[in-house]
């Protein structure tokens, strides 16, 4: 089982659990924060990715036979999955892994949108892979394959040189902006209710429907701090114009997987390998480069991995 720190806020504040996918505007893709379109990136080009022979003779007939890959995808969470500025092409940095693992495989990558909670149960029957920041845990490893690439965790973020001084041992006091409905949200309820319990000022909680809301508020300074997945903390943060910086570190860090149908062995194998050689020769890692989260490339692509 992967130990995962907690985030502190208090002497008695513990905050559990990474989410395994919080959603994020497709605006903040658009340069949210500063203005900018930012919807690209340096990602070398499926194009240039040569097929394995040995690799593509893993895939099984039923997925070879039409040369596509279908992968699921929530398409509202930046910087991995989103929608470009026209309002039609995904995008993001698991779109360029998708499409990445396909050419390694022989095959075309076919990102279809989805809800977040509707892809798991459709992998094997409408979708071939789901790639949507999945979260590796034991619940999902009772119903699926899942193949690891990627590291993620929290983190926070604040003005730029943190005018008010916040400490990110210690929130109790401090307004922090979230995504609704996402596990940061959560553990900074938790976390306020612990400093209550320790007579201290609770966080104030600010819930908006988008990361764009979130970040474009800590920007304005109608939040003093941001909490977010780490990729799109780091993203936020690249987008807003140095208006924002991360704040501590990176904690709750779990991997995310590819997903696989639980009884598709040979594909789940193919996908593994094909992972793998974009590990070892530098391409994960230069995909996730051009997206600004070179560091949580991981370097085994480790299938079914315990958590």
């Amino acid at each position: 089982m992967r130990t995962r720190t907690a985030l502190p806020v208090s002497a008695l504040a513990v905050v559990a659990l990474l989410t395994g996918c919080t959603t994020a505007s497709q605006d903040l893709g658009s340069g949210a924060g500063s203005g900018e379109d930012t919807t690209g990136s340096a990602a070398p080009s499926a194009a240039a990715i040569e097929t394995d022979p040995e690799l593509a003779a893993l895939v099984p007939a039923e997925v070879a036979e039409d040369g596509v890959l279908t992968v699921g995808a929530e398409l509202s969470y930046a910087p991995a999955e989103f929608v470009a500025a026209d309002g039609v092409t995904p995008v993001g940095f698991d779109v360029d892994i998708a499409a990445a693992i396909a050419a390694t495989l022989g095959l075309e990558s076919q990102v279809e949108p989805s809800t977040f909670d509707a892809i798991i149960p459709a992998v094997g029957t409408k979708y071939e892979v789901g790639i949507s920041g999945f979260t590796i845990d034991a619940e999902r490893l009772e119903v699926a394959h899942m193949v690891s690439y990627f590291d993620a965790g929290s983190q926070l973020a604040v003005a730029t040189g943190n005018p008010d001084g916040i400490d990110a041992a210690n929130l109790c006091g401090v307004t922090v902006g979230v995504q609704t409905g996402t596990v940061q949200q959560g553990a900074l309820e938790d976390a306020s209710a612990a400093c209550e319990a320790d007579g201290a000022e609770p966080v104030e909680v600010l819930p908006y429907d988008s990361q764009a809301d979130v970040t474009t508020n800590l920007a304005g300074g109608k939040v003093q701090a941001m909490y977010a997945d780490s990729p799109v903390t780091a993203y936020a943060v690249e987008q807003a114009g140095g208006s924002i910086e991360t704040l501590g570190e990176i904690t709750d860090a779990a991997p995310y997987g590819v997903v696989v149908a639980q009884g598709d062995d040979a594909l789940a194998e193919a996908v593994r390998a094909a992972l793998q050689q974009l590990m070892d020769d530098g391409t994960l890692t230069e995909i996730l480069d051009g997206w600004g989260n070179a560091e949580g490339a991981l370097a085994t692509a480790e299938l079914d991995p315990g958590v």
